[in-house]
């Protein structure tokens, strides 16, 4: 017998697939294997259900993406959590994180927590990212603002969807979550205080059922991999960052790197106050990272 799935969790060689309500048990095919492609939390997945009770998992379907670290493929929206203070936010480190999503296919949500502890930052940011095309929610942990409406955005958008929460430890990510998914029980309170004391004592991706839609539960998110960021090439670069995009084609050269050359409209735009500035900066900071960097040889699908 032949069902179609998703993988919820992997662990071992062993994984955990939702067909349809129910969860089965299955190993991957050693075809996989030769053919250097691994199944991933994410993956929507054929599995075969032998007579003797065995599973595997025969098919892979084709992916929307995948991400390298964590492990996990075809993810809708990825929730960047900040903190207006206590950690202070880097700048760069968001920018970075939402050039990898959306050049990924996954959409960027800037939710700012501890607006209550500097509320002229949480409105610094509120306004930058906001600016620069993204949402954007502010929170209060004293009070509980704008967890009604970040809910009322998830109701709506979440279902039939997969999301994950990206930030460092100390931001109030594991509050932020509790508040959200309280149906999460247990597996919510693990989050916490793993988050809570900055060790990730697990490592593998687990995907749990919420607002009619998917959210990941990994200390993994915590950051996306940084180290090999080789997988988007200098020329991909302006296309991830939303308010670039428009003002590509309108410079004086057409190898134009939007840098600071002379004519560069983009650098017009920054000047003129229609792009953010530190936006423009961790541009440059990408792209000197990239410009020598070989394209990433892609994953197979």
């Amino acid at each position: 017998m032949k069902q179609d799935g998703k993988i919820i969790k992997g662990v071992g060689g062993k994984y955990t697939v939702l067909c349809g309500g129910e969860t089965v048990t299955a190993r991957a095919r050693g075809v996989f294997r030769h053919e250097q492609i691994s199944p991933e939390v994410g993956d929507n997945v054929t599995v075969r259900i032998e007579q003797e009770g065995d599973a595997y998992i025969e098919d892979i379907h084709e992916r929307k993406n995948l991400l390298i670290r964590p492990p996990m493929a075809n993810l809708d929206y990825m929730f960047i959590t900040a903190s207006a203070a206590k950690p202070a936010p880097i700048l760069a480190t968001l920018d970075k994180l939402s050039a990898i999503c959306v050049h990924s296919d996954i959409a960027p949500v800037f939710v700012i927590t501890k607006c209550d502890l500097d509320a002229a930052m949480g409105e610094r940011l509120a306004k930058l990212y906001g600016h620069s095309g993204f949402p954007v929610f502010t929170l209060s942990a004293e009070d509980g603002e704008g967890i009604e409406e970040l809910r009322a955005f998830l109701g709506e958008n979440l279902p039939g969807k997969t999301a994950a929460f990206a930030g460092a430890s100390g931001i109030g990510k594991s509050t932020l979550l509790n508040a959200l998914f309280p149906e999460l029980g247990l597996a919510t309170g693990g989050i916490s205080e793993r988050i809570a004391r900055g060790k990730h004592t697990t490592r593998h991706v687990e995907l749990f059922s919420a607002l009619g839609g998917m959210v990941a539960d990994t200390p993994g998110f915590s950051m996306l991999d940084f180290m090999r960021f080789d997988f988007m090439t200098a020329e991909d670069l302006p296309y991830a960052f939303p308010e670039i995009e428009p003002y590509l084609g309108r410079c004086r050269y057409t190898k134009c790197t939007h840098l600071c050359e002379d004519g560069c409209a983009i650098v017009e735009a920054v000047q003129n106050g229609e792009i953010e500035p530190s936006r423009h900066e961790s541009y440059v900071e990408l792209y000197n990272i990239l410009k020598d960097k070989k394209e990433w040889k892609k994953v197979p699908h």
